[in-house]
């Protein structure tokens, strides 16, 4: 359960071929996740919020995600999470990424100040008191900025059966390949503010590493609106203990319609 938030933001995000188009996403919009255990069991919360902030003298979008556990996990397992990211919001390049989590005690508070120019992210490791300069791929995006670029740069048209999709993050203090495999469309039924609907999606199968965590390299399912929105629907993942499943069950705030089967 400790990775119960982690994985729902690293999921988030996706890389295609990039194309310039009107933005998927606007100020205001806020979403809320569900997590099930093992397929029955409740096992948390997460939400992720939007706003507009100034920060060091330039217009920035400002990202707040929270994860928690609920119910009988939380009394076996507590988690607190809360991420926080700042990214430009013409280029969405980030600026500053904060996590600050207690996942069953075990706790973390990591600020990281990313400077493109240099290619370079300074860490602080507020904890341990501990400040890392490491170098970074050109551009790099943060887990949660990730979701937000990638938003704006998906071009669902160009995308076929069985593409490869890769893109590149920094997180703790590590740079990370992300890869994924695109499975063609699928419509799904999904439960979201209150109504239960049917949905066109793109599917993906991202690339994990197998062992402590995940049970397989493609343990991993994620369910994208194929709208102009481009939100996540649904992940499923095989861990190796159990199974975790994340359902989006609420938003509000988006800049384009939502687009449902009848």
């Amino acid at each position: 359960m400790k990775h119960l938030f982690t994985i729902v933001l690293l999921l988030v995000g996706l890389k295609a071929p990039s194309v310039q188009k009107q933005s998927a996403f606007q100020k205001g919009e806020w979403f809320k996740f569900e997590m099930s255990y093992s397929g029955f069991i409740k096992a948390g919360n997460a939400t992720l919020s939007l706003s507009e902030t100034n920060l060091n003298g330039i217009s920035v979008y400002h990202v707040v995600g929270k994860g928690w556990t609920t119910g009988l996990i939380k009394a076996m397992f507590k988690v607190k999470d809360r991420y926080e990211s700042f990214f430009d919001k013409e280029t969405g390049v980030p600026y500053k990424f904060i996590r600050k989590i207690d996942e069953g005690g075990h706790t973390k508070d990591v600020e990281i100040k990313f400077d493109h120019k240099n290619k370079i992210a300074k860490v602080n490791n507020k904890k341990h008191k501990k400040v890392k300069t490491i170098t970074t791929e050109q551009d790099v995006q943060d887990m949660v900025s990730m979701y937000y670029f990638l938003r704006n740069n998906i071009d669902i048209t160009s995308l076929k059966q069985g593409d490869e999709i890769k893109t590149n993050m920094f997180f703790d203090e590590e740079n990370y390949g992300f890869k994924l495999k695109y499975l063609g469309r699928e419509t799904i039924k999904v439960d979201i503010n209150g109504s239960n609907v049917k949905v066109k999606t793109l599917k993906f199968r991202p690339y994990v590493m197998a062992g402590r965590v995940f049970k397989e390299e493609e343990s991993l399912t994620l369910w994208v609106s194929a709208d102009k929105n481009k939100i996540p629907l649904k992940i499923k993942a095989d861990l190796a203990v159990g199974s975790l499943r994340a359902d989006l069950i609420a938003f509000k705030g988006l800049k384009h319609s939502f687009k449902i089967e009848f």
